[in-house]
């Protein structure tokens, strides 16, 4: 297995980024060109161009989220885990702290959901400060709570990030916009509600990727794992880099929104 383990690793990462790529392209595509390009057809043409295009674009999309989590999941196993540098102190051991972050990571959709789906979400700044607050104490537990070190704890808040990502590809956006097409396909407006619900959750999702890029290239951050920029929780430093890169991602992604809307065709 040790002498595996480095060809599993290039393995994984490969199709990791691979998947990365076709899922988050997607991503963008849908939120920064497709959603002004469907503003403009007429009621003839949206027919005949959505049910031909979205389920060919929605199926490298939900594929590539889903198979982006998959290689994730076993690189965090293998790198982390079964390289042994979860742990700021591995001579501490794996504690109950440590098993119940991990736990909060596979549960997260369930704490994010009602978030969601509550007055919050809809407002912009809101939902943003409330964020940037979630990232922020999410890391501190990791490292406070869970023992992690610094490129663990990183790479942990970005598989959280990637968690629910994916969960609102194949459980909320996907399942809307099977309706949706159908709707559309039948010469019928579609059902308001979800409409909203698919926006909603992939821009929830265009905004989480951008930090998420930073935290997969975390072994680059490790300069800022003893920034002068920190907060202390219990003797332990908690960097604020990854929420200064949440609030500049996020600046950027509201950037390429208003871009997007303003591009225009021939």
């Amino acid at each position: 297995m040790e002498e595996m383990a480095p060809r599993m690793d290039a393995f994984f990462r490969w199709g990791h980024i691979l998947a990365g790529i076709i899922w988050i392209g997607h991503l963008y595509f849908f939120n920064w060109v497709n959603a002004s390009f469907v503003a403009t057809l007429d009621g003839d043409t949206k027919p005949k161009v959505v049910p031909e295009l979205m389920p060919r674009a929605l199926y490298w999309f939900r594929w590539g989220a889903a198979w982006t989590w998959i290689t994730g999941a076993l690189l965090l196993g293998l790198v982390f885990y079964h390289g042994k540098i979860v742990l700021a102190d591995p001579a501490a051991g794996y504690s109950s702290g440590s098993w119940i972050m991990l736990g909060v990571l596979l549960i997260s959709p369930f704490i994010y959901n009602p978030i969601a789906d509550s007055g919050i979400a809809k407002n912009g700044k809101a939902m943003f400060l409330t964020g940037v607050v979630l990232v922020t104490v999410l890391l501190g537990l990791f490292l406070c709570v869970g023992g992690h070190g610094y490129r663990s704890a990183v790479i942990h808040v970005g598989a959280t990030l990637g968690t629910l990502m994916a969960y609102n590809v194949w459980f909320k956006i996907w399942p809307a916009q099977q309706k949706i097409i159908s709707s559309i396909k039948a010469g019928e407006a579609p059902d308001g509600a979800l409409a909203a619900l698919a926006g909603l959750r992939s821009k929830h999702n265009t905004y989480m990727s951008i930090p998420l890029i930073w935290t997969m290239i975390n072994s680059h951050t490790v300069g800022f794992s003893t920034w002068p920029g920190s907060y202390q929780c219990g003797g332990i430093d908690i960097p604020l880099s990854l929420p200064l890169a949440v609030i500049i991602g996020w600046a950027f992604c509201a950037w390429c929104y208003k871009k997007g809307a303003a591009v225009k065709g021939f």
